[in-house]
């Protein structure tokens, strides 16, 4: 595997990894501040399990993609 594309693997990975942190951070930032995640009586909207869904379906995909980086190595 040329190095160029090792390089750009990695940058896609870190990428990927950093944004699922920042989408669960900020949504979880949000719903606090918004009073929608622990206040009693007030249900949460669906787009709190969907942003957090996605964030664990990126940083899944970043370890396959680093795993698979690295068996192609």
């Amino acid at each position: 595997m040329p190095d160029i594309f090792k390089a750009l693997a990695t940058i896609m990975v870190w990428v990927m990894f950093v944004g699922s942190l920042f989408i669960t951070a900020t949504s979880l930032l949000f719903g606090i501040l918004e009073g929608e995640l622990f206040r009693v009586g007030v249900t949460p909207s669906i787009f709190y399990p969907i942003m957090w869904a996605l964030a664990v379906a990126m940083g899944i995909l970043s370890v396959c993609a680093m795993k698979l980086r690295k068996m192609l190595e």
